[in-house]
């Protein structure tokens, strides 16, 4: 079963990349850029690990940690430190969280989540992530950085596998060609989306059936792609 991380982030663009990149870890991922929905998110769906970075003052990190404690919601929490006094603070709190300080490498963020997943205890917070994300007859092996059709591997460049990923890691959600271009390639969208559908073409061609009447990477007119996982 694959774990599901909750990410509580303010910052928009911090909260794309997060979802991103821990979803192409085989995690599920829940997202929220504001505390409240967060708490209803936390609350609703149970995460097997909590990750929490807020910087506005309308409900900060710690009062969330207590809200959620104090709703009895005991899942493992993982917040995003930027200064040595906050360390203090949390330490202050007597709340045994799990924390990072920033800025950080991705690596360790990596390695924090699976040691808080692992140390959780219990049948639902056991094991690793998935290595397969599997869409009918599309798998995606996220540890051999593979995908696969019909069981057989597809040679991918590393912008199509890159890109594949960060639709696969949201299925139906439609991402913007501004949104992959900062995901993928890192550069923000300047009006220029030729990389995008370029290579969106060539994985076409990989992956499709026919190419020409795209079924798995759908195109929605005026708003991007989508990644439907249907063959």
């Amino acid at each position: 079963m694959r774990k599901k991380l909750l990410v509580i982030e303010d910052n928009k663009r911090v909260l794309e990349i997060l979802a991103f990149a821990l979803g192409r870890e085989g995690y599920q991922i829940m997202r929220a850029d504001n505390g409240p929905y967060g708490f209803h998110l936390a609350k609703e769906y149970q995460p097997d690990l909590i990750i929490l970075d807020l910087e506005q003052k309308e409900l900060d990190k710690f009062d969330i940690c207590r809200e959620l404690r104090e709703a009895g919601i005991h899942k493992p929490m993982l917040l995003f430190l930027s200064s040595e006094k906050e360390a203090n603070m949390l330490s202050e709190l007597g709340l045994s969280i799990g924390y990072i300080q920033t800025p950080f490498h991705m690596k360790e963020l990596l390695m924090l989540i699976n040691v808080n997943i692992w140390d959780a205890g219990g049948e639902s917070n056991s094991g690793s992530p998935a290595q397969f994300l599997a869409f009918g007859r599309i798998e995606v092996d996220t540890e051999q950085v593979l995908v696969l059709k019909d069981g057989l591997p597809i040679e991918l460049t590393q912008k199509e596998y890159d890109l594949i990923c960060c639709l696969a890691s949201e299925p139906g959600r439609v991402f913007s060609r501004g949104e992959l271009l900062e995901l993928v390639w890192g550069y923000t969208y300047m009006g220029d989306s030729r990389p995008v559908d370029t290579t969106i073409s060539r994985l076409r061609e990989k992956i499709e059936d026919v190419p020409s009447r795209p079924k798995i990477i759908v195109a929605r007119r005026g708003r991007g792609y989508v990644f439907t996982g249907q063959t």
